[in-house]
């Protein structure tokens, strides 16, 4: 059987700690996830839903964005999906009797572990102005009190409307068509603060802002360099891609500031070998300090020049432009910065060096451990600048994968999710529905905290996600959804977004991945898109967990049509009623989707064209791939300081904190650890085990402190220093973002550590 959510919050103060584990999955893993997914929805209702996980007749696994190959397993799924798959398929219910019982001050009291673990919301939920707790409400009410505010607005540029990436292709193109009828482009989404930084740098760069390459890339890569991220939690079933080009001769080099376990050693728990020996993954580890792998490919981009027959001068003369400038930057690079910038030493990179040399056929993975910097923009330019050089976009077995790591985030920003919208789309979504959408640039997501800050945006709406939590400078961020008229949450679980509200709040519940869809026009399904650039199908399989939710694209509809009421002449009803419809819409916006219906009823899906990979063609503004000559910049680490980056442990995806453990780490029992290299330790005083507040340092001069932190030797890169988010944003300034993309500068928050009296 199922068992009960916890009563109260779990006690953290003693976690333990062992040293990091060397090897991902196995065993370990299987019996984890037996655990969780018995826990969550009971035996058989476990075994119902997980065998339909990425499956070509199933759904689409709620968590990341890792593509799956056409030849599929039994159990398609990872550790860490299933722990996703189990919180939405819980038995576990939020019923109006929890609300009457929890008023908001409570709520607000508790961690985001105990209100993730209480299950599926049931009923639409009000919260109204002055009162303490949410009751429940129609949907006929609950929208018109959105139409109440909306419509009271004094510019349309007054709302903001953010999407979570688990939202559908369907949702998120009715969500961004209504928030233009109603005449805003405020279309904030979970990527202004992940991988916008991969999207600036390869539009410029590559003429389009996704990775390059498909799994049989990675399959047939004689290199693979991985940078910047952790696949083992993040990721897991990436780890099999690698496990194959292992086997296929590929070689792969993990540029981290962390030692991960997931890629020291994969135990495949679909093999025997797997299981008891697994196969060793990382050829080479570069221990770089945190923000300095602009200056690595800096240099491995000067040492490539200088070695003869190694640049594929028909490549660079024929497809690219500014190579001289670049060339020139490049051979200005000089080893003693470098090795300064990465902690490095310069026998680890000749030996990366001589690996990249010997590969025909390279491809470069990354995360976040590069996307969220001051300079981050900078640095995958500069993964391309190197790519580049020898050829290694455009042809198989090569290119750039930036590694998303929600389930439809890009597709949501290919339906339209974005504040800066291209002219051409704009003109084909006007051209379909007859209207002429806004023209000027809305507001990303530290835009919009600002302007909730600020007093100009008064409505906040969010199709999913945790908008609190997973946003930077945590007391200001809730300060500022404080200060808004109305807040509106369209959700399947509860989150400290839900406590943190303006003067009224709405609780909307949808359906979940995992949930049968059933319309007036019969069973719907609905589409995703991957982190590679294919389109498929998902369907779930479970009955409701109430028969009161509405469905993410029946809310957009409703809402649209108690909005906008007759002087839309878009047809939200019929939209509501067959899914289908809106995919035909879709085909005649978006370039890529012609015949959609058609397309993703073949089991697998479609894949997505992308001309640089499919026909070495770059649409650039110069039309071919462009160099870049950024001057190299690294963070600097005043005296007594150290460099933090926020981090996930291994029970929690994004926001959502499936347990207090990170069983690759050594950590069980509490999320309040920091890790910190033990001669720094040392340096700074700072005993195993003692007592910290992490106390961010800013040029604001605004004392931004998270109060009692374990320490935890650790063997991470000299100077730097790990902990977990959202408990460590408050740390993470708003203004302090990455240049062109505006994403926080959550991998590099310059801190002090004060000694604390208790955990």
């Amino acid at each position: 059987m199922a068992r009960k959510p916890p009563a109260g919050d779990p006690v953290q103060d003693a976690p333990q700690v062992a040293g990091p584990q060397h090897a991902a999955v196995g065993l370990s893993a299987i019996g984890h996830t037996l655990r969780v997914a018995q826990q969550q929805m009971g035996v058989g209702r476990a075994a119902r839903t997980l065998l339909k996980v990425n499956q070509k007749d199933g759904f689409d696994c709620p968590g990341c964005a890792w593509p799956e190959g056409d030849d599929r397993h039994v159990a398609e799924f990872c550790e860490n999906g299933a722990k996703a798959v189990a919180e939405e398929a819980t038995l576990r219910r939020v019923t109006p009797d929890f609300f009457a019982a929890h008023p908001l001050s409570d709520l607000a009291s508790r961690s985001g572990y105990w209100l993730g673990q209480q299950g599926r919301i049931t009923r639409p939920m009000y919260l109204a102005e002055g009162s303490d707790r949410y009751e429940p409400v129609s949907w006929e009410q609950a929208f018109a009190i959105l139409a109440e505010e909306l419509g009271a607005l004094d510019s349309p540029d007054e709302a903001l409307f953010y999407t979570s990436g688990r939202t559908s292709n369907e949702a998120a193109f009715l969500l961004q068509l209504f928030a233009r009828e109603f005449g805003t482009n405020n279309l904030p989404d979970c990527s202004n603060m992940c991988h916008e930084s991969s999207g600036s740098a390869l539009t410029e760069t590559i003429g389009i802002g996704k990775g390059s390459v498909s799994l049989e890339d990675l399959h047939q890569a004689d290199l693979i360099i991985v940078a910047g991220q952790n696949p083992g939690t993040n990721h897991p079933r990436m780890l099999s891609a690698l496990e194959k080009a292992k086997t296929s001769g590929a070689r792969i080099i993990s540029v981290n500031p962390l030692p991960e376990a997931g890629l020291e050693r994969f135990k495949n728990p679909q093999t025997a070998r797997g299981i008891l020996k697994g196969t060793a993954l990382t050829d080479l580890f570069l221990q770089i300090r945190i923000g300095g792998d602009q200056a690595l490919f800096r240099l491995l981009g000067k040492l490539i020049l200088e070695t003869e027959g190694a640049v594929d001068e028909e490549f660079v003369r024929e497809h690219t432009h500014g190579f001289e400038d670049f060339a020139a930057a490049a051979r200005a690079a000089d080893w003693d910065s470098t090795l300064a910038a990465t902690g490095l030493r310069r026998d680890e990179i000749e030996q990366a060096l001589g690996m990249v040399l010997a590969s025909r056929r390279t491809v470069v993975c990354w995360a976040m451990g590069l996307t969220q910097h001051k300079h981050s923009v900078a640095t995958i330019r500069e993964v391309v600048n190197f790519l580049l050089l020898r050829g290694d976009i455009g042809r198989p077995g090569s290119g750039v994968c930036p590694v998303r790591g929600h389930s439809n985030v890009q597709g949501d920003r290919t339906m339209g999710i974005f504040e800066r919208p291209s002219a051409a789309f704009l003109d084909a979504l006007g051209k379909e529905f007859g209207f002429a959408p806004p023209r000027h640039h809305g507001l990303d997501v530290v835009r919009s905290i600002e302007a909730l800050r600020d007093g100009k945006a008064k409505v906040f709406f969010a199709m999913g996600g945790n908008f609190v939590s997973a946003s930077p400078d945590t007391a200001v961020t809730e300060a500022a959804m404080r200060r808004a008229r109305l807040t509106v949450h369209v959700s399947t679980k509860l989150n400290r977004s839900h406590a943190v509200t303006g003067r009224r709040a709405l609780i909307l519940p949808t359906l979940g991945r995992t949930d049968k869809d059933v319309q007036a026009c019969g069973r719907q399904v609905v589409t995703v898109e991957d982190s590679m650039g294919m389109v498929h199908a998902s369907r779930g399989n479970l009955p409701p967990a109430s028969p009161h939710l509405l469905s993410e694209p029946a809310i957009v509809a409703r809402m649209a049509r108690a909005v906008l009421g007759p002087a839309s002449t878009t047809p939200w009803e019929e939209f509501e009623k067959d899914y289908g419809t809106i995919r035909d819409r879709i085909a005649r916006v978006v370039p890529g989707f012609e015949d959609f219906n058609a397309r993703i009823a073949r089991p697998g899906g479609f894949t997505l064209p992308h001309a640089p990979r499919d026909e070495r063609r770059f649409p650039t503004a110069t039309g071919k791939a462009n160099f870049t000559a950024a001057p190299v910049e690294y963070p600097e680490i005043p005296e007594g300081r150290l460099l933090l980056q926020t981090l996930r442990s291994h029970d929690q995806y994004n926001t959502t904190i499936y347990g207090l453990d990170d069983r690759y780490r050594g950590i069980k029992g509490g999320r309040r650890i920091v890790l910190v290299n033990p001669e720094d330790a040392r340096e700074l005083g700072l005993a195993d085990g003692s007592c910290t507040d992490l106390v961010g340092e800013w040029k604001d001069g605004v004392e931004r402190r998270a109060p009692g932190f374990r320490v935890v030797h650790y063997p991470t890169a000299r100077g730097c220093a790990a902990a977990y988010y959202p408990e460590t944003n408050v740390l993470v300034p708003l203004d302090s973002t990455a240049d062109t993309s505006n994403t926080p500068a959550s991998k590099s928050v310059i801190v002090r550590l004060e000694q604390s009296p208790t955990v």
